[in-house]
């Protein structure tokens, strides 16, 4: 058992507002796959673990191997 530090990390990250689709395809274009479905105001993301459902205000995130997850605004913020 001990204490450790998170690494710091440089992410990309954009806000999802329900409608900003574009926004979210550009970080997704280094990607070869598309890991979004939109439907309604929400948003389906393929991430490591399955899929992960953002709702308008989460923070969608690319990890240290590309992929991507959300993240709720409350955490990012405590985080980032």
């Amino acid at each position: 058992m001990g204490k450790y530090r998170k690494k710091p990390v440089v992410i990309d990250a954009v806000q999802w507002t329900g409608n900003n689709a574009d926004n979210i395809g550009a970080l997704a274009a280094v990607s070869n796959e598309t890991p979004f479905k939109q439907e309604g105001g929400w948003l389906h993301i393929h991430t490591l673990e399955g899929i992960m459902t953002a709702s308008p205000g989460d923070w969608i995130i690319t990890g240290v191997k590309g992929e991507f997850y959300p993240c709720k605004p409350d955490i990012f913020v405590a985080t980032y």
